[in-house]
């Protein structure tokens, strides 16, 4: 009798034995499927609010100014729009060059159309001396992805008068081995620092000493523009500073719009960042600007 107690007992010890293994098993099973459903759930939350920015990048580059928080199905996004340089002497452009590409920085005022415009109310950049800084900090004289600058200036003889625009030059490379066959000029001695951005290579550019007569650059819309093309690095980004805080200088207008969205789903929050520039001439056009009578180098 006693023996078959003890074998009760032992199979009562076993039965929950087997019951805790189950329960376990059963119990990580769960943890692990509200887990997955958990992540699934941040997933989706994530995409939703990287999709809610992107949708209000897509509307401020519509309407072109902020918005406030708009709700866009489970999702939210709020947009900042701010002007580039707008009211400055220096500002680091917000993107990168590689080897063959251009940013364009602008002396003359858009207006809501695109068109230029320069008055009391909207100054034009005016003055005889702007700095271009470049290059990473710690880059190379010699390699051969370091990079050189053609740099474009476009300015009307005849102020206003867009028949007679022309185009001031100047090619920088501070590889002087790469200067002994492209004839380029050499940089300035010294490394620079705009708003906290260190550049390894500075360039100062006095327009008259470029051929730009003084009634051009001292009056409001005879400077246009400036293309700035970087050239050999074809690997390693380029990033660009612009430095007008010289006596007798005007402020930069506007170089265009950062936009800044905002997307929001659940406990998700995703941020996109865009610049976008005013429109400027195809690449084509940057040796050979078209005039009504002729083509002018």
């Amino acid at each position: 009798m006693n023996k078959k107690k003890l074998q009760k007992g032992q199979a009562l010890l076993i039965v929950l034995l087997s019951m805790s293994v189950v329960l376990v098993v059963v119990l990580s099973i769960l943890a692990r499927s509200i887990t997955d459903v958990s992540v699934s759930s941040q997933d989706e939350d994530s995409l939703r609010a990287f999709s809610a920015a992107e949708a209000g990048v897509e509307q401020a580059l519509i309407i072109g100014s902020s918005i406030g928080s708009t709700e866009i199905g489970n999702a939210s996004y709020n947009v900042g729009v701010s002007a580039v340089a707008e009211g400055e002497k220096e500002f680091n452009y917000p993107s990168f060059l590689f080897s063959g590409e251009s940013i364009t920085i602008w002396f003359v005022v858009h207006d809501e159309n695109n068109g230029f415009i320069c008055s009391e109310e909207k100054p034009c950049f005016t003055g005889n001396t702007i700095k271009i800084c470049w290059g990473k900090e710690g880059s190379a004289l010699d390699s051969g992805q370091t990079p050189a600058l053609e740099l474009s200036i476009f300015y009307t003889s005849v102020v206003g008068d867009y028949s007679t625009t022309t185009i001031a030059r100047e090619a920088v490379d501070p590889n002087s081995s790469r200067r002994l066959s492209n004839s380029f000029s050499e940089p300035d001695p010294g490394t620079c620092n705009i708003a906290g951005e260190n550049y390894q290579f500075q360039k100062i550019l006095v327009f008259n000493d470029l051929g730009i007569p003084a009634n051009v650059y001292s009056q409001q819309n005879g400077l246009q523009f400036m293309n700035i093309r970087s050239i050999y690095n074809t690997s390693e980004a380029n990033s660009i500073g612009i430095f007008a805080n010289y006596p007798g200088n005007k402020v930069l207008p506007s170089q265009g719009n950062l936009i800044d969205s905002f997307g929001s789903s659940g406990d998700a929050n995703r941020k996109i960042k865009v610049f976008e520039p005013y429109a400027k001439i195809p690449p084509i056009f940057e040796s050979a600007i078209f005039s009504l009578n002729e083509v002018v180098k």
